[in-house]
């Protein structure tokens, strides 16, 4: 017969002869990544022993990025040019851009229909100077602006120096059309035009319309300047236009249903 205490150890030791030697837990594959964590298994002892697992927090190379999260530095060419449209602004840009350098003037009022909403006196545009500051309102001061950028500048660019100066024969002004008695009444006195009668490079040498329209010297850059200026402004004038326009060029911002009128 055998005695309790021998068949509890008989007991016990055959539980042990059945249980298996490792976990019956699954084990995480080695390297294995869950929401951004690394887990890695590790057996603390000789074999028998049921494996511990880790989870370490590193993210898999799968997961990286392939760029820094951190943001970038500006260079400094880019930094130098925010500096100058903040030196620019501080100095007096109009109308949204620092390109054009004036004063606000907010509403301008006059007699009867006359009179500029949005109004701005414009001293200098992309750079180059207006001989006398001239009021008008803001989209004729842009305009004015993209054309000197992209038409002016450009055409002169090779002869003395560049252009620095737009000689203004007329802007804003109560008057009615070619300042005529009963006529109707000119785009000038709603601060949509302006009438510009020499270009003024930087060596101080002027070249006139009156005089350099049809000189073989600087015809053809003056008309390819009036010729550009047909789209962007509603109303191109100029020599051969008309008597009251042989002296100057006349830009305004009038729209016609037809398109620009270019003469």
């Amino acid at each position: 017969m055998i005695r309790p205490l021998a068949l509890a150890l008989l007991l016990a030791a055959s539980a042990a002869a059945a249980a298996p030697d490792r976990s019956l837990r699954p084990e995480a594959r080695p390297g294995a990544s869950l929401a951004g964590t690394v887990v890695t298994t590790r057996r603390a002892g000789p074999p028998g022993t049921p494996a511990r697992t880790t989870v370490e927090t590193a993210q898999a190379e799968t997961d990286s990025p392939r760029f820094s999260l951190r943001p970038l530095l500006r260079s400094l060419g880019v930094e130098n040019t925010a500096r100058k449209q903040r030196a620019l602004r501080a100095k007096g840009a109009v109308c949204g851009t620092p390109e054009i350098q004036g004063e606000r003037l907010n509403t301008v009022a006059g007699r009867g229909a006359c009179g500029v909403t949005d109004a701005v006196r414009v001293r200098s545009v992309s750079g180059v100077v207006l001989s006398q500051q001239s009021v008008m309102d803001c989209r004729t001061a842009q305009v004015l602006n993209a054309w000197v950028a992209q038409s002016a500048k450009p055409v002169l660019r090779r002869r003395g120096g560049g252009l620095a100066r737009l000689e203004v024969a007329a802007h804003y002004a109560c008057r009615g059309r070619n300042n005529q008695s009963g006529a109707r009444l000119s785009e000038h006195g709603k601060g949509r035009a302006i009438d510009i009668s020499g270009f003024t490079l930087r060596d101080g040498y002027t070249i006139s319309v009156l005089r350099g329209w049809n000189s073989a010297d600087f015809g053809p850059m003056l008309r390819t300047m009036h010729k550009q200026a047909c789209g962007p402004f509603g109303t191109v004038l100029g020599p051969g236009s008309d008597r009251f326009h042989s002296d100057h060029f006349h830009f305004d911002t009038a729209r016609y249903r037809s398109g620009s009128y270019c003469r």
